[in-house]
């Protein structure tokens, strides 16, 4: 008794085969037979004041696995008895961990389990007394213990063990509520976490709903005014604070809104542009390329230009991207709007310059071109523009009209099967469409005759005659790239649609018909020989550099001309007819027609 009492207080070390420590849905175990337990008096001599020191150990015990440990290992202490097994309740089923041999397991669980948490009578082999002992609390079941013994138990036994189930049942349910306790104090904490975490996400979903509501209100507040992509870029760089800018679709700046505006602002190289324009729009979104944040101005597939937001420092987050797309589908509406009624006022003003051309009456003349802000009233031009790399199509119209527009000459525009006229108010400066047109369309071959003036609409139809009569001049003329004024042709101005063409005939004919006989028959050059002669003033190297010939092959062919034409090159009067009369063949005739093929027979002196 004395040892017993020494060692009452000691807990059975963990052992394989044992209960798991631990809440529900782990596998209670029991200490094998071999695990050390305290002391108890021996069956012969059952007492109950062990029980004060075994029930601390079992309330000491805040591990359901481990009360029905030690109840499992303390069973002989009280009695004849032998814990066969033991069952914890885990989340609603028995779970058990036995020391009956594996052929008798199932029949012992069937039989507790058919309980259903009332006391009953175990079959075990070797053992003719068996009982499975309900393990009850306040709160409903907790498990089992089946007790065997070789012996029938005394009364006092009875009494001992059925105390010992008591305290076990009654340290099952105070582990069980300090477990729930552990557990709902972990939920809660879940809990808060969880709540933390929604609160901080519904502030941050409340901020972006905030920054979206802003983005909307401002991009619907600039679709009820009205106002254009300045508006547009003005906004978003109030709501982002980035620079922001919109490029056309050639990549010329249009609007630029916020600090750093490069100025002069740089001209684009269009291969790398339109490199770029595909890059993004296989991409879709907006792209960051080098410091700038692109999204496309693209409806139906058509690029019509760009937005942009430049950021160096890279300090765009999704909200920007976010106000940068809702803008960029603002401005694709506006633009398309815009080209819309560019095209359908471009079709308006092409029928006006159509029927100004033709001849229309006045009165609905002056009239439709107010509507266009055009004043007929004052002095007109006609321009007619021809450019061979460029088909005068819808696009090149409206390329001319953006031209004229840039160089201040406000005009009227329609298009033609080979070239682009105009109907412009006041004279145009020189060179200067021309040069504007070269840098648009990145070639400088191109030809642009001007008309007198005109001041009223019915002289137009006549003043688009000398504007062709001026472009064909200088399409024919040594330097055919530029601009032709009707005004400066001089002696062209009457070799020019309308003049008598068989009298012109007559008269190429008399002074240059037997070379252009010969050249026929030949297959020579001697009229285009001629006429580069006169155009570049007589002078030998020139004409010979112009028409890539040796000079002695100039002096050779202009002796053959001397043969074979009756007039004097040296005679004043037949020099000058001559010279008319190659003009005249330029011009009027076609020539110089295509080169005949095969060698010229005079490219060298015999």
């Amino acid at each position: 008794m004395a040892g017993w009492a020494r060692n009452e207080h000691r807990r059975c070390p963990h052992r394989e085969g044992s209960l798991p420590r631990g809440g529900p849905g782990r596998q209670p175990v029991v200490a094998s037979r071999g695990g050390s337990v305290p002391p108890f008096p021996s069956a012969a001599h059952p007492t109950s004041h062990g029980l004060p020191a075994v029930s601390r150990a079992l309330f000491d015990t805040r591990d359901e696995g481990e009360v029905l440990r030690l109840a499992m290992a303390h069973v002989s202490a009280v009695g004849p008895y032998r814990a066969e097994a033991g069952y914890l309740r885990v989340d609603g089923h028995l779970v058990p961990s036995r020391r009956i041999g594996p052929g008798h397991s199932s029949a012992v669980d069937r039989t507790v389990r058919e309980l259903t948490g009332r006391d009953g009578l175990v079959t075990v082999p070797g053992m003719p007394w068996g009982r499975a002992l309900a393990l009850r609390g306040p709160d409903g079941l907790h498990g089992y213990l089946v007790v065997t013994s070789r012996s029938r138990p005394t009364e006092a036994q009875h009494v001992l063990l059925a105390t010992l189930v008591r305290l076990t049942a009654a340290a099952l349910s105070l582990a069980v509520a300090h477990r729930r306790r552990r557990e709902d104090a972990l939920e809660l904490h879940r809990l808060r976490r969880e709540r933390a975490t929604l609160q901080r996400r519904m502030i941050s979903m409340e901020v972006e709903l905030g920054y979206q509501r802003a983005v909307h209100a401002a991009l619907a507040e600039l679709a009820s005014s009205g106002r254009g992509e300045e508006a547009v870029t003005r906004a978003l760089h109030e709501l982002t604070g980035l620079p922001v800018l919109v490029e056309d679709r050639f990549g010329r700046l249009r609007s630029w809104t916020g600090p750093g505006r490069p100025d002069p602002y740089p001209e684009p190289d269009p291969a790398r542009h339109e490199e770029m324009l595909q890059t993004v729009a296989r991409t879709g979104g907006p792209v960051r390329i080098k410091d700038r944040l692109i999204s496309l101005v693209r409806p139906r597939g058509e690029v019509l230009g760009l937005l942009a937001l430049v950021d160096p420092r890279d300090d765009a987050d999704e909200y920007t991207v976010f106000a940068l797309e809702h803008a960029a589908a603002y401005l694709t509406l506006e633009m398309s709007h815009l080209r819309h009624l560019a095209e359908l006022e471009l079709r308006l003003r092409r029928e006006l310059v159509d029927d100004l051309l033709a001849g229309t009456d006045q009165a609905s003349a002056y009239a439709r071109s107010e509507a266009f802000g055009h004043d007929l009233h004052r002095t007109q031009y006609v321009v007619a523009v021809q450019w061979p790399s460029r088909a005068a199509d819808d696009a090149f119209a409206r390329t001319v009209d953006r031209a004229a527009s840039a160089v201040g000459m406000p005009s009227l525009v329609t298009r033609r099967s080979d070239h682009v006229v105009l109907v412009a108010d006041g004279r145009p400066q020189e060179q200067a469409l021309y040069n504007r047109l070269a840098q648009e369309t990145g070639t400088p071959d191109g030809t642009i005759g001007v008309s007198t003036r005109c001041d009223t609409p019915d002289g137009i139809p006549g003043r688009y005659q000398e504007a062709l009569r001026a472009l064909e001049v200088g399409r024919r003329s040594r330097q055919r790239y530029g601009t032709t004024f009707f005004d400066d042709l001089g002696l062209y101005r009457i070799l020019g649609p309308g003049i008598e063409y068989r009298e012109l005939e007559a008269y190429v004919q008399e002074w240059l018909g037997r070379l252009i006989d010969y050249d026929g028959r030949h297959r020579t050059t001697l009229v285009e020989t001629l006429s580069t002669y006169f155009d570049c003033g007589g002078n030998y190297s020139e004409t010979a550099e112009s028409l890539a010939i040796h000079r002695s092959t100039l002096r050779y062919r202009l002796q053959r001309i001397r043969e074979l034409n009756d007039h004097d090159l040296a005679n004043v009067e037949d020099r000058l007819n001559l010279q008319v009369a190659t003009r005249v063949w330029k011009i009027m005739l076609g020539g110089p027609g295509p080169r005949p093929a095969g060698p010229d027979p005079l490219s060298s002196s015999p």
